[in-house]
């Protein structure tokens, strides 16, 4: 063993000064090493986080969902949210990386397909009565429909940070659910036909529809991943355990969504979950429902898992012109309120937050004008109906023929892209579990439109849907298969 003078020797008689001097590059400092060879990874888990930690901002936005948000002072669900305040540092975060990059940050496409709602909303908050008071609408629709899709499209890089970012969704998915269900076997959810046993989740009885949607999202994104085709070479092993965990946490959240006694949710992951199944092929179309028809017997009609108060539920969809209860009259009665609005001010609506005040000059004496909430954790407490609960009615009312045409427009433009990428997925067996989910959540956010609209603290997980979604339709289709050459 040779030895220099620092008394450290390597074996072969070359010491730190031997070494030095045949290796030149050793002996610059580490600030003039070569940018483009960076020091290796601590391991693979130290890879993975560097791979994704540009990915942070948009997880933990899903994260803090799970934060419980306390409800507005006049018992509305309110929409301030940690969650808010985590989107509004996402949409920084990109803005920083647009202006430090230099380069144009979307497609003629993207800025188009994305910026179209931005103009109904102007216009409506222009020819309000008072647009001061449209301030907070504004920044609320710009905020789900534009700036978050818009940052989440610049973030997610390939299919790889699509898939991180949609397991998030599901993680939360999964702990709502969990909650949810702890509620009804407990008897601590919001009160429902005077028992308080509806899962609700950390959202609580002044958002009833967070925890459903939530669980539905999950769901629907666990049927496209258990849906996508098997993948060749080596990642067929992978593919396999991906789709089996997938099609597991998919039975599991079917649980809480139907703990939820939410209709709407209900009829809007039927009709997404068929749609997925259509489009994954007849014969793995067939097996799925095999299975699920299954799970519901076992869960529903063998261990009795609220089988009554469902299937009362359940009946009281076909009832909704023989004998209605009180929450569906006051969801029709503002239906037709909001038409009459719209009728009056066909082009641009009656302006931006305007439905409540012109409500009751156009419902009829039928309408409640508010309901009962309490349970989980709150008293009893009337929230007021503040908008029509339908998104499509909401924005022809206060926005009219422009911003209605404009706000579908853009949700019609982002499906007929995503379902167009579809056959060149499954043909390429890279992607199409992206697809397949993604797809499944527009078809599941405009079907459930019809019965719900924006409002409260899950509402920013709409606009998480919808920025991957954009990525999935909008996003470049070169770089994410490149990136993932050989991968599943």
């Amino acid at each position: 063993m040779a030895s220099d003078a620092t008394g450290v020797g390597f074996p072969g008689g070359v010491g730190i000064a031997g070494l030095t001097a045949r290796h030149p590059a050793a002996r610059r400092p580490a600030a003039h090493r070569s940018a483009g060879r960076p020091f290796p990874a601590a391991g693979p888990w130290g890879h993975v986080l560097r791979r994704s930690a540009h990915l942070l901002p948009a997880v933990a936005v899903v994260a803090l969902l799970a934060v419980p948000s306390a409800p507005a002072g006049d018992g509305s669900a309110g929409s301030g949210s940690v969650a808010d305040a985590a989107s509004g540092l996402l949409v920084l975060h990109c803005l920083v990386r647009v202006l430090r990059d230099r380069a144009r940050p979307l497609t003629r496409t993207a800025a188009v397909v994305l910026g179209l709602p931005v103009l109904g909303v102007t216009v409506a908050a222009l020819t309000a009565h008072d647009p001061g008071s449209t301030l907070p609408g504004i920044a609320r629709y710009l905020q789900i429909f534009v700036l978050v899709p818009g940052a989440l499209l610049l973030l997610l890089r390939d299919r790889r940070d699509v898939r991180l970012v949609a397991g998030s969704v599901v993680v939360l998915a999964l702990v709502q659910g969990a909650i949810g269900v702890t509620q009804y076997l407990t008897g601590t959810g919001a009160s429902y036909m005077g028992e308080e046993i509806r899962a609700v989740g950390t959202f609580g009885p002044t958002d009833v529809m967070g925890m459903a949607t939530v669980v539905a999202y999950g769901l629907v994104i666990c049927v496209g991943f258990a849906l996508s085709p098997a993948a060749d070479g080596r990642g067929r092993h992978v593919a396999r355990v991906r789709r089996a965990v997938a099609l597991g946490c998919a039975g599991l959240l079917a649980v809480p969504l139907a703990l939820s006694f939410s209709r709407g949710a209900w009829i809007a992951t039927a009709v997404a979950v068929a749609l997925q199944l259509t489009l994954s092929g007849p014969r793995r179309a067939v097996v799925v429902v095999l299975v699920a028809g299954a799970l519901g017997v076992v869960l529903v009609g063998g261990l009795g898992i609220g089988s009554q108060m469902i299937t009362e539920r359940l009946d009281s969809i076909t009832r909704v012109t023989d004998a209605p209860d009180q929450s569906v009259t006051d969801r029709y009665t503002m239906w037709a309120a909001a038409t009459d609005m719209w009728r009056e001010h066909p082009v641009t609506g009656v302006g931006l937050k305007g439905f409540p005040a012109h409500r009751d000059s156009h419902a009829s004496l039928a309408l409640s004008a508010a309901s009962d909430t309490e349970g989980a954790g709150l008293g009893f407490q009337r929230q007021p109906l503040l908008s029509p609960h339908n998104m499509y009615l909401l924005v022809l009312s206060e926005q009219g023929l422009l911003g209605i045409v404009a706000l579908a427009g853009s949700w019609a433009a982002l499906l007929v892209r995503a379902l167009r990428r579809l056959p060149g997925a499954h043909r390429s067996r890279t992607g199409a579990d992206c697809g397949l989910a993604v797809t499944g959540l527009l078809i599941w956010q405009l079907v459930d439109f019809s019965y719900a609209d924006i409002g409260g603290p899950s509402t920013v997980l709409t606009a998480v849907m919808l920025g991957l979604a954009a990525r999935w339709a909008l996003g470049s289709a070169g770089r994410p298969a490149e990136s993932e050459a050989g991968r599943a």
